[in-house]
């Protein structure tokens, strides 16, 4: 058919790392993927603001019940200004209460995946597997902590495969949020990762102070990242405490590293005739 659109071939302006044919992808998806690749990450509205207004709430209403608040009041000031309800040292019984209450919600994992589905589905594919529990993080004012020293997943026994989905809970930015290092100075730096066996986390991130992007996002959208490149947080100077959710998520049929099927990760998008291929069994006398 002549009026089929060409696809979408790199020229001299890409940048030949990023650059990819366009395939059968839609124009749409096409840009998502070559911002993806390019930056290592996107920033998308939430697909599904009802399931977001739903999660934050559920969240909110564990913790005011956790430090037995009657009336916590509107839920964003009481997630940013929560640092003046709990100390340091009882920081991480108020995370673990809400983190594990929230992920025994029938409707958790649903809700958590209907925020960014169109983007995973233009990202990864359409058969999925999701991480078994959704990790929360909770970093108050100048908390020294809670941190996450500077790191790849995937130097952890994560697949190369699996992309993270972080879902801020309040307005984030800078120390209040996170960083990761672009796919450029990543690539540079782990060329020669080796220089640094003998140093330490720090070392390692003082190399690539400079170079890292600091996210910054708001309530209402959801960033998708590469978590094979060196990313992490520092002690939140801002003046109000960080809420953060995030999840990993992969085709279900890519390869698993260390973090398996039905251990780590579980189907949640099998496709009728996948269902089918499995369940089938070849008759006999066919030899």
């Amino acid at each position: 058919m002549n009026d089929q659109a060409a696809p979408a071939t790199p020229t001299d302006s890409d940048d030949a790392d990023t650059a990819f044919p366009r395939g059968f992808l839609n124009a749409e998806d096409a840009a998502l993927g070559q911002r993806f690749l390019r930056d290592g990450y996107v920033i998308q509205p939430v697909d599904d603001n009802e399931a977001l207004e739903t999660i934050r709430a559920a969240v909110a209403a564990q913790a005011a019940q956790h430090l037995q608040v009657a009336d916590p009041g509107p839920e964003d000031a009481f997630l940013n200004n929560i640092h003046e309800r709990v100390s340091v040292a009882d920081l991480n019984a108020l995370r673990l209460d809400v983190y594990n209450t929230v992920n025994a919600a029938p409707w958790m994992h649903e809700a958590y995946f209907s925020l960014a589905r169109r983007s995973l589905e233009a990202l990864v594919g359409n058969e999925l597997a999701m991480q078994r529990r959704v990790n929360l993080s909770v970093q108050l004012p100048n908390d020294d902590s809670s941190l996450l020293p500077v790191h790849a997943d995937v130097w952890s026994g994560d697949s190369p495969f699996e992309i993270v989905v972080w879902l801020p809970l309040v307005d984030c930015h800078h120390t209040k949020s996170m960083y990761l290092l672009p796919p450029g100075p990543d690539r540079a730096v782990s060329g020669r990762l080796q220089e640094f066996a003998s140093q330490s986390a720090e070392d390692l991130f003082q190399a690539i102070e400079t170079d890292v992007e600091w996210i910054d996002i708001r309530f209402g959208q959801v960033l998708l990242f590469a978590q094979s490149l060196m990313h992490g947080n520092r002690i939140n100077r801002e003046p109000e405490t960080r809420w953060s959710m995030n999840c990993r998520f992969k085709s279900l049929f890519s390869p698993y590293a260390d973090k398996r099927l039905g251990e780590f990760f579980e189907p949640i998008t099998i496709r009728p005739a996948t269902r089918l291929g499995m369940d089938y069994k070849l008759p006999g006398g066919f030899e």
